[in-house]
């Protein structure tokens, strides 16, 4: 039932039933206007002439009838002649019940178009932080919005499984770790790795020091520092698949995992697929033969592959390394062909910091030179840092804002406000910590939120919990 509709029945009736047929003249009847108590309003003055009466009088003989006989009106005031009627909470009740039932509530119809959009994409190595809210939240937003306007939306997750970076927080956990576990710690697992990923970066640096010392040059000293070496080699195992690297490899990101999940379950983020770099850095590969036979792409005589943008204002770029190892760009280039082909996608939309915005710009580039029309469909969401007082956040000297620590601030936050506002009282404690949650993490989504994309944050945690305006 439309509610324009109702209202216009109800007060043609008790119009009629005063003043006789109207015999097809239209009512005026808007919606009250907000500094007035009220949901609709009847315009008077048309009626005078068959009321005889004044608009004021008009008006309250046509509310006092609709109140007595339309229960779903529960008052009436009179401005001027002016006729305000207040529907009842019933009367609203039944049509949101009316509107819930409808299989598709609250949808826009089906545009039949497929949109992925790509958020998150954390590494293996570290927690989430601050910058990975952000980009959670943003590209959740999109996909909600998406999704509202009738698209279907898949939610996407790439996640950084593999790499020089993840082979040095295991390196660290074999040689200083003691056989610490997320179990025996208490830590989160993903805490648990971060730590070890900074205690790399401290071995690595005294071992820099040492080396500069005994005459090397810093630059020689950053390749032949004991730990990097390691790491390095690490990386060579994991890739030529060594079991023992291996299974240290799927235990430590299985600890992140957990993590991870708990900390997208506190942001109220999910997503429909989860794709991992280590099965999709090869898929790259193909693409990068077939461009070669195709003539966009060339050989240089060290066997590394290149593509020469010049002429389109870019630069040239690596495509694959002379080994025949992949490249990010090897790997991205596989992974859309993949995703538009399995997914019949109609767009596909990254959520990526501005550091990127040179990358998509040459992945888009060179897939539109290698023929694939779905090239012009790619978009990437580019975002602005985020950065403290202090200047940018580093992982591995452990200058983040963790997004653990965020979380339970503002909740904690929320918590202690609330209850010097007295606003708790009478809650139990479930409800009252159900309240803090949603407050706490609805102020850091607005704060978050707000500010423009394209624009780099600067975020100082002492204010960032601030609920005043």
């Amino acid at each position: 039932m439309r509610t324009e509709n109702f209202v216009s029945d109800v007060v043609r009736r008790a119009v009629e039933a005063l003043y006789g047929p109207l015999d097809g003249e239209q009512l005026q009847i808007q919606k009250t206007r907000r500094e007035f108590e009220g949901d609709y309003t009847l315009v008077t003055f048309p009626l005078l002439r068959r009321s005889r009466k004044s608009p004021e009088a008009t008006a309250e003989e046509i509310g006092g009838h609709i109140v007595a006989n339309a229960p779903e009106v529960e008052a009436f005031n009179v401005v001027k002649g002016f006729l305000n009627l207040k529907l009842s909470g019933a009367f609203w009740g039944a049509r949101f019940a009316e509107a819930k039932a409808e299989p598709r509530f609250g949808e826009a119809p089906d545009t039949g178009r497929t949109i992925m959009i790509e958020y998150s994409s954390p590494n293996t190595n570290k927690p989430l932080h601050l910058g990975h809210v952000r980009n959670n939240l943003l590209g959740y937003s999109v996909a909600q919005i998406l999704r509202a306007c009738g698209h279907r939306v898949i939610r996407a997750n790439l996640v950084n499984d593999r790499g020089i970076h993840i082979c040095k927080s295991m390196l660290a956990w074999k040689l200083y770790g003691g056989g610490e576990t997320p179990a025996s710690s208490g830590m989160k697992g993903d805490h648990l790795v971060g730590k070890y990923y900074v205690e790399f970066d401290k071995h690595y640096k005294e071992q820099i020091r040492e080396l500069v010392a005994a005459g090397q040059s810093e630059e020689e000293a950053k390749k032949n520092a004991p730990v990097m070496r390691e790491a390095q080699e690490m990386l060579r195992r994991w890739e030529a698949r060594d079991p023992e690297v291996r299974a240290l490899w799927e235990t430590m990101n299985g600890w992140v995992y957990e993590g991870f999940d708990a900390t997208y379950a506190a942001m109220g983020v999910a997503f429909d697929k989860v794709y991992y770099e280590s099965q999709t850095y090869l898929l790259g590969k193909n693409i990068v033969e077939e461009g070669l036979a195709k003539g966009v792409f060339y050989r240089r005589p060290d066997n590394s592959v290149w593509i020469d943008l010049t002429g389109d204002g870019l630069d040239e770029k690596l495509l694959l390394r002379g080994d025949g190892t992949s490249v990010y760009m090897t790997q991205d280039l596989g992974t859309a062909f993949r995703r538009f082909e399995d997914n019949r996608l109609d767009d596909m939309i990254y959520v990526v910091g501005n550091e990127q915005n040179y990358h998509f710009q040459v992945l888009k580039l060179v897939l539109k030179k290698l023929g694939y029309a779905w090239s012009d469909h790619i978009t990437h969401l580019s975002y602005g840092m985020v950065e403290l007082p202090e200047g940018k956040m580093k992982s591995r000297e452990g200058t983040v804002v963790d997004a653990d620590d965020l979380i339970a601030g503002m909740v904690q936050t929320a918590r202690e406000m609330s209850d010097e506002l007295g606003k708790l009282d009478g809650c139990s404690e479930e409800e009252a910590a159900a309240v803090s949650s949603m407050v706490g993490l609805g102020a850091l989504k607005y704060f978050i939120l707000k500010v423009d994309p394209k624009k780099t944050m600067l975020f100082d945690p002492r204010e960032s919990i601030d609920f005043n305006g």
